[in-house]
């Protein structure tokens, strides 16, 4: 759980998050730009070897060329039903926005409160997904217990504080109803790698833990882990934790509790 001081700073940064969204939207923010189109110069410089900065953890440099092998535990958060939100239009006599003007708000709001509690963790937040985020805790032979203890402390508190205060900005501002957030966490070795073409190029780390942790992430207020991770989580006597199978679409997960 995050401290008084933690909560304080996490309301303040969801607070700043949200006058920001709605000074964009009042300006007309939201609006896309037109994309460059990729021309034949640019297919070229996709071709070449490349070097770009990278929020990877223990990858600050990533190099096109080199065959880079890591693990870590992929962290998914995601915002439940956001599509719904966006569709399902609702009364003025219930919220104050509503639609995309919602979600926008929303999202504003969730994402940088997700990122604070994977940083307070020591993990990286290596993309933002629209309504989600994925982030990267590394493993080593030093510190794979580490590395797990602190990915699900980031998804108790994702689930926990940072819900309870998000929804607390939410329902304060425009009278919204609570969201909902499904965290799914999976660990496999990965390739360190740029993708996209130049001069666009951007890190990525590809490998099944990415796949299965945005899987396990379609639960409801859950922390929900896959089976190669409670394989090596790690025991200790009179453990808290229990582990409760939960079949998905494609995959089968344990949802994280305390045990009774």
């Amino acid at each position: 759980m995050l401290n008084v001081s933690e909560k304080n700073e996490l309301r303040q940064i969801i607070s700043s998050s949200l006058d920001r969204a709605e000074k964009q939207w009042q300006e007309g923010g939201h609006l896309l730009k037109a994309s460059h189109p990729i021309t034949s110069d640019s297919m070229n410089e996709s071709v070449t070897n490349a070097a770009e900065p990278s929020k990877i953890p223990g990858h600050d440099i990533v190099r096109d060329g080199e065959t880079v092998i890591d693990e870590f535990v992929a962290f998914v958060a995601d915002m439940r039903d956001s599509s719904k939100h966006l569709i399902c239009a609702i009364s003025p006599k219930h919220a104050d926005v509503s639609g995309l003007q919602r979600v926008y708000y929303e999202t504003s709001a969730l994402l940088p409160a997700l990122a604070y509690a994977v940083s307070k963790e020591k993990g990286s937040v290596t993309e933002y997904l629209g309504d989600g985020i994925l982030a990267l805790f590394r493993i080593d032979a030093d510190s794979r217990d580490q590395a797990i203890y602190a990915s699900h402390r980031a998804a108790k508190n994702a689930i926990g504080d940072v819900r309870d205060l998000v929804n607390e900005a939410l329902f304060e501002r425009y009278r919204l109803p609570t969201v909902d957030i499904g965290v799914g966490l999976a660990c496999s070795k990965t390739l360190v790698t740029l993708v996209g073409l130049a001069p666009d190029k951007q890190p990525k780390a590809f490998g099944e833990c990415v796949f299965r942790a945005t899987k396990l992430s379609t639960g409801k207020n859950e922390v929900i882990c896959d089976e190669k991770l409670k394989a090596i989580w790690p025991s200790s006597k009179g453990g808290m934790l229990r582990f409760s199978r939960k079949n998905l679409t494609n995959i089968n997960g344990y949802i994280i509790g305390t045990a009774a």
